[in-house]
């Protein structure tokens, strides 16, 4: 029996493991997609110039139709942080009531509608407003969707499969930028937008009509299900009591009451558990050390996506910047995150493997990018560059990795909310204004570059001391009380899901 009371069914869901990591790979690369062709010279533009003899020519895309200065046009690339950073720990937290396969299916509908409000936007504050949306739409699949690829992957192979996932950014990335390129400098930039909606809406369907998956670290049916039954269970218990004190006679206004007490209580007990996990992770070593690392490498990313083509355009004059720096991106993007995951895994995947692997890759990147600016050839600067992203992108597999293996299986939605909060908050939310704003005041591309790049040597330090600290994979999840089927580890959950339904069904009188 479910949590609803309705007999169990031992149909399998249509996804296979394979199948799962295909379908979560394209959703990420579309929404990396959209981060890209955002930041492109077709769809970012650029702004409006006057020259010495008043001639002035007016701005392309949306830095030259809505008029923004270079400090605006990095707000906005970081705009859709706001509603990404509020809602993470939401959805991470409403997983644990509601089953976590069909919030994604709600997070990519709100990112569907605000695309497509991007599309339609007619001023600074308008375009700002929908990519705060595009954030909330997003936060839902960032905090969920490493779990499940962690439950289905082969034990040996776990760091591969998430560094084939995390290819996707880099990849996806650069798809954009080339993309926005296209499609903004040939037709309108808002065109771009209504054909990621267009692409997105078969896989917000698909969330809402095929069979919901299950997490590790909850109970076969989703502790949400638990959770719900025990707060009907306690408002039940309440309402008997005060009926029991009154001689069965409620009024309208003491029911009431009582409902409302329940609700209250819940949610303080919620809040309470929220503060609990958050304690946990704050005191996990090995997490912390691995989020510092990658706030200071994703500070640098940040900047790179968004001003890599005009920096390049400025400093080299590729007037092709979106599609030289979409390929490099491309190429680099792919053979380092799918070389990081498989070097892992050939190391074995453990958790000092993987802080070991951090730093050594990105120390060798921050050597290779940074000395790419020094050179003033441009084909120097370009073999030294698509090296250094190569070692840099390396690290996308290891430490998702490690964000989950550090902390129980009920903890790594929380961990991956609370990672991607603190790597946006810290990183590529402020470094896109903070680098313009400092490029408005040097007012020189290559050593705004320089400064920029040398922010990457702290963050391999910071994950050479993760080697150190000592790695206890935590595998018990005493909150939940699981069952001992549903505590093992499993390398294709998915495939076992109708023996868990059969157990259940044979255990019913």
């Amino acid at each position: 029996m479910d949590a609803a009371g309705a007999p169990a069914t031992d149909t399998p869901s249509w996804f296979t493991p394979k199948r799962l990591l295909a379908i979560f790979c394209v959703i990420n690369l579309l929404n990396y997609i959209d981060r890209g062709a955002i930041a492109s010279n077709g769809v970012n533009g650029s702004q409006g110039t006057c020259t010495a003899s008043g001639t002035c020519t007016s701005g392309t895309g949306i830095q030259g139709e809505f008029s923004l200065s270079n400090f605006e046009d990095g707000v906005l690339s970081s705009s859709f942080m706001v509603g990404l950073l509020v809602s993470c720990p939401i959805f991470a937290t409403l997983a644990e009531r509601i089953n976590p396969f069909r919030l994604i299916g709600v997070g990519l509908s709100v990112w569907t509608f605000a695309v497509i409000g991007c599309a339609a936007s007619f001023n600074f504050w308008s375009i700002s407003i929908c990519r705060m949306l595009v954030g909330v739409g997003e936060a839902s699949f960032v905090s969920l969707a490493a779990p499940f690829i962690d439950d289905n992957a082969p034990a040996s192979q776990k760091s591969a499969w998430l560094g084939i996932f995390y290819m996707c950014i880099p990849s996806g990335y650069a798809i954009g930028y080339i993309f926005g390129g296209l499609v903004g400098g040939n037709y309108n930039w808002r065109i771009a937008f209504v054909g990621e909606a267009i692409l997105m809406l078969p896989f917000v369907i698909l969330g809402f009509v095929i069979k919901p998956l299950q997490l590790k670290g909850f109970s076969p049916s989703g502790s949400y299900g638990k959770l719900r039954s025990a707060d009907l269970v306690a408002s039940e218990v309440q309402e008997t009591e005060a009926s029991n004190g009154n001689g069965g006679a409620f009024s309208i206004a003491e029911d009431s009451s009582v409902k409302s007490s329940s609700f209250a209580t819940n949610g303080r007990n919620q809040l309470s558990k929220f503060g609990k996990e958050m304690k946990e992770l704050l005191v996990n070593k090995v997490y912390v050390i691995n989020v510092l690392g990658y706030m200071a490498y994703n500070f640098v990313l940040g900047a790179y996506s968004y001003w890599g083509p005009k920096a390049g355009y400025s400093i080299y004059h590729l007037s092709n910047a979106d599609l030289v720096f979409g390929g490099i991106t491309v190429v680099s993007g792919i053979l380092g995150t799918l070389g990081g995951g498989y070097v892992l895994d050939f190391m074995s995947n453990t958790i000092s493997n993987g802080f070991k692997l951090l730093s050594v890759t990105t120390f060798v990147g921050a050597i290779l990018c940074f000395s790419a600016f020094c050179f003033e050839s441009v084909y120097i600067y370009l073999a030294l560059f698509s090296i250094g992203e190569l070692f840099v992108f390396a690290i996308q597999g290891p430490v998702n990795y490690i964000n989950l293996e550090a902390v129980k299986p009920s903890l790594r939605p929380l961990s991956m909310a609370m990672s991607t909060v603190a790597i946006h908050i810290f990183g590529d939310v402020p470094s896109s204004p903070l680098v313009g704003v400092l490029q408005d005041h040097v007012n020189n591309w290559r050593v705004t570059s320089l400064i920029l790049t040398a922010i990457l040597f702290p963050a391999a330090l910071i994950w050479f001391a993760g080697v150190f600290l000592p790695s206890v994979k935590s595998l018990d999840d005493d909150d939940h009380h699981e069952d001992s089927t549903t505590n093992q580890s499993s390398t294709t959950p998915l495939l076992e899901e109708k023996l868990i339904n059969i157990a259940e069904s044979s255990s019913e009188p």
